[in-house]
């Protein structure tokens, strides 16, 4: 087999064949990895194949995902692939945003062009791969918004079951919306995200339920290739710094593991060194790395931001994410929401916009600039995780000046673009306009 399941604790490192369903290792508690076996590699006839499948319509070669599928060989039946002609997102330079965060230029990969508005749909292509590989019927996940609208619309084109929890009272009704119109089953607990995936988690064991968040180590396999893609529109060229953002961290795992691979094979000569971008309110992570990753490991029990993507206190993938932020020299960083929602506006006049927790990279990066951590000469890409329209509700609000944060704080609309009122009067209109 070229692929298997592998714990990740490297004291315990145990094999189990690739389709066991382990999310964590029944011997030590460890989270599962797929490893992959890349010995008869050869980077150079790959990227060539990539290359000549731009000119193809075959379903798994229009998918910026399994266009590279050479790189995710744990599926062996081509008929096992469930797309939705995920991936293919842009890389936008973007001048307004570079001005604003201090470097000289700065390129965005927009992952909110994906088919459900998110980077979601990489890794959930995967993880439905292998559902559907397994023959399961039921999938389910827990989640603030991306998860549940990107597993509801591949269990739709699988025919599978979508079952999605999430907090009650606590999302974003643009994801949910989603959700609700493909057809998944949705249960609202009163409970926050880490209580209800440790709920679900059990569930999933005593009736089986195939779970598809990040725990699932399938779906890192699939986020890998936005890191890939990247590259491939770059020419190989390999940047200095990535930037994203951070709740979940499967995200992190995932592009760590990916740029590896593509080290191991001989695809790219150098590593970029990676940033991790987390919400202020719900930053355990950064807080762990200001300790130097001195253990232990200490979850935030009431997370709170208005970027309700990453209002994780608790993230499942952090053993991964610390390993890869050690690999690659990373760091990790935090954004107030004033400093979020802030550059979340300036993202807007690039011509594109994202979701609140998208903005973390940019708010991030123009705090790890000022820091003296990353040059102003560096050749950075930040990752945008979602789309404009997964939250228009915090669009509407911060432009308007009735953004107010979780602790009741108003946020200040230091780059707001209210409506203006006027009346049915074409000579004062026109003045208005000539004003501007």
């Amino acid at each position: 087999m070229p692929s298997r399941l592998v714990c990740f604790n490297p004291s315990c490192a145990r094999q189990f064949p690739i389709d066991a369903v382990l999310y964590e290792c029944p011997a030590c508690g460890g989270l599962t990895a797929v490893d992959n076996d890349f010995n008869q590699a050869d980077a150079s006839l790959w990227k060539r194949t990539w290359d000549e499948r731009r000119l193809s319509r075959e379903p798994l070669d229009v998918s910026g995902v399994w266009r590279f599928r050479e790189m995710l060989p744990f599926v062996e039946d081509p008929a096992h692939v469930v797309t939705i002609r995920e991936g293919n997102t842009p890389l936008f330079d973007a001048l307004p945003a570079a001005s604003y965060a201090g470097v000289d230029a700065l390129q965005l990969k927009h992952q909110g062009y994906n088919p459900s508005g998110s980077f979601k749909d990489n890794g959930m292509t995967a993880g439905a791969t292998q559902a559907r590989r397994l023959g399961m019927q039921r999938v389910a996940c827990v989640s603030t918004g991306n998860t549940s609208a990107s597993m509801a619309a591949y269990a739709a084109s699988a025919g599978m079951q979508a079952v999605i929890f999430l907090p009650h009272g606590k999302i974003a009704y643009g994801k949910l919306a989603q959700a609700l119109e493909f057809g998944a089953l949705t249960v609202q607990v009163e409970a926050n995200f880490d209580q209800i995936l440790a709920l679900v988690r059990e569930l999933a064991a005593r009736i089986g339920i195939y779970l598809l968040n990040s725990v699932n180590p399938f779906r890192i396999e699939g986020q890998k290739s936005i890191v890939i893609e990247m590259l491939d529109q770059r020419n190989w060229v390999v940047p200095d710094w990535i930037v994203l953002p951070g709740g979940n961290l499967g995200n992190v795992s995932a592009l760590g593991k990916g740029l590896r691979e593509l080290y191991q094979i001989g695809a790219i000569s150098k590593l970029p060194r990676i940033a991790v971008v987390q919400a202020a309110g719900s930053a355990p992570f950064h807080e762990y790395f200001e300790r130097g990753f001195q253990a232990p490991f200490r979850p935030v029990r009431s997370p709170e931001t208005l970027a309700t993507a990453i209002r994780i206190g608790d993230p499942v993938s952090w053993p991964k994410a610390q390993f890869e932020i050690e690999s690659c020299q990373g760091v990790v960083a935090s954004a107030t929401e004033q400093e979020i929602a802030d550059a979340k506006a300036i993202v807007g006049r690039c011509g594109f916009g994202c979701e609140p927790a998208s903005a973390a990279t940019v708010a991030g990066l123009k705090n790890l600039v000022a820091a003296g951590t990353i040059p102003a000469d560096a050749d950075v890409v930040g990752i945008l995780t979602g789309h404009l329209l997964k939250d228009p509700d915090y669009v509407y609000h911060y432009h308007t000046g009735g953004l107010t944060a979780p602790d009741g704080t108003k946020l200040q609309p230091t780059f707001g673009n209210a409506p203006v009122v006027m009346p049915n009067d074409a000579a004062k209109i026109a003045q208005l306009l000539e004003s501007q």
